[in-house]
């Protein structure tokens, strides 16, 4: 019997909304729009929170990276035979010192990068050569495309090899394979053994990571310190300047999650008590993928809420005309109570129709919204992701603003006097 009633409420209502398509058609614009825009903004915020979080996860959330910085005056500097000589960042003392005073380290990756040009034939590449350890590659997260990446052997041999980053390998050998090719930076040679990719770095929590590890080339701490000695000689604007930095970057890798930020606060007193002048900065991706955790759910909870200011509108769209169709409507609600409707009847037909137009505002706007974030990927290059949840929020959202905004109508149909009604022209 239920279902019965049910059934011809709602052949009823599609009937009355069908007699006026183009009113219902355009009264559903609201909630269809609305229901889009925060299904597609909870989609682009959080492939765009996503993309960050992940690119913070791949720092290695268990690491605290620390990078020498240069201080805009160095105190250290001091004129040797016209060049200028500044001296500054970590050194081979800060890495012993943490690796046997800190608590939970498993292993430190030291790096130290030259900027220099380098040529295969007659291609070249203005990029950093960085001296580093065979562990590298694994601490970094770094995916080995082909060969193999600086061992053991190479670091007590202290051999003349590298290994290029992807888009190193792409500028210098553009027509052939790069694996066993020969380099050549000044009088040296380096021969390829591989190639590998990794992220592209940015900035995080204020401070930019150095370095693109795909432009960048790879080669033994041991060979780097042997080629190039302890200083590194830059000539600019007829010029010579010096610098001897012993380790530009520091990974530590703690063995838990749990022990980050008591090492970070042991390693930066640490740092602060041996260097007389900040000449470095610390990188904590644990605290920066909290933080970006509850950046983004601030920003869904905003973006939500702007987006949800158009189910607004569009709710307010369907109480205006279900209140015309009230009106237009008065003599049939006279007569319908007059042949023994109650109010309650009166008041669930109204509430059906708006929540019809509600529903079918919604059900368009969730195709329109699953839409847009894939148009905004493929055009703008950014990420988006929807969610099963957004879909059930705007959904619910676009039923609740049906059932909301057509309560006051169908009470005041149900509360119209029968007879006033009846003589209603």
């Amino acid at each position: 019997m239920i279902g019965f009633q049910l059934k011809r409420m709602l052949k009823s209502g599609w009937k009355s909304l069908w007699l006026h398509k183009l009113r219902s058609g355009l009264t559903t614009l609201g909630i269809t729009f609305g229901v889009c825009s925060v299904i597609a903004m909870l989609a682009i915020g959080t492939g765009a929170s996503e993309e960050a979080q992940e690119q913070i996860r791949r720092l290695g959330s268990q690491n605290i990276i620390i990078q020498s910085v240069k201080p805009p005056e160095s105190q250290s500097a001091t004129d040797t035979r016209s060049a200028r000589l500044s001296e500054y960042g970590l050194t081979y003392k800060d890495e012993l010192r943490i690796r046997d005073t800190v608590p939970g380290v498993v292993q430190t990756v030291p790096a130290r990068r030259v900027r220099q040009n380098v040529y295969h034939e007659s291609h070249r590449l203005d990029t950093d050569l960085v001296g580093t350890v065979p562990w590298y590659a694994e601490i970094n997260n770094a995916t080995l495309l082909r060969g193999r990446f600086i061992s053991r052997v190479d670091m007590e041999q202290k051999a003349g090899v590298c290994v290029l980053g992807r888009k190193a390998a792409e500028v210098l050998f553009p027509l052939g394979d790069a694996l066993g090719g020969t380099l050549l930076q000044g009088g040296l040679r380096f021969q390829v053994v591989g190639i590998v990719t990794a992220f592209q770095r940015g900035e995080f929590g204020g401070k930019k990571l150095t370095g693109d590890p795909n432009s960048e080339i790879y080669v033994p701490l041991t060979t780097m310190n042997l080629y190039y000695g302890p200083n590194t000689m830059y000539y600019a604007g007829g010029t010579t300047s010096a610098e001897r930095v012993e380790l530009h970057e520091l990974t530590v890798q703690l063995d838990s999650r749990d022990r980050v930020r008591q090492a970070e606060a042991v390693i930066t007193q640490m740092l602060r008590d041996g260097h007389s002048k900040e000449d470095y900065q610390i990188i904590v991706p644990l605290q920066l993928l909290i933080q970006a955790q509850r950046t983004k759910r601030i920003f869904s909870i905003v973006l939500g809420s702007i987006a949800a200011i158009s189910l607004l509108v569009g709710g307010i769209g369907i109480m205006n005309i279900t209140l015309a169709t009230v009106m237009e409507r008065t003599r049939e609600i006279g007569i319908r109570r007059a042949m023994g409707a109650k109010r309650k009847h009166i008041i669930a037909q109204f509430l059906t129709e708006t929540l019809l137009l509600a529903l079918s505002g919604g059900l368009l706007g969730i195709l329109l919204g699953v839409a847009a974030p894939m148009l905004v990927q493929k055009f703008a290059g950014m990420r988006t992701i929807v969610t099963f949840w957004s879909l059930m929020l705007a959904f619910g959202i676009s039923a609740a603003v049906g059932v909301g905004f057509g309560i006051y109508p169908a009470y005041r149909a149900a509360n119209m006097d029968p007879i006033e009604a009846l003589r209603h022209e």
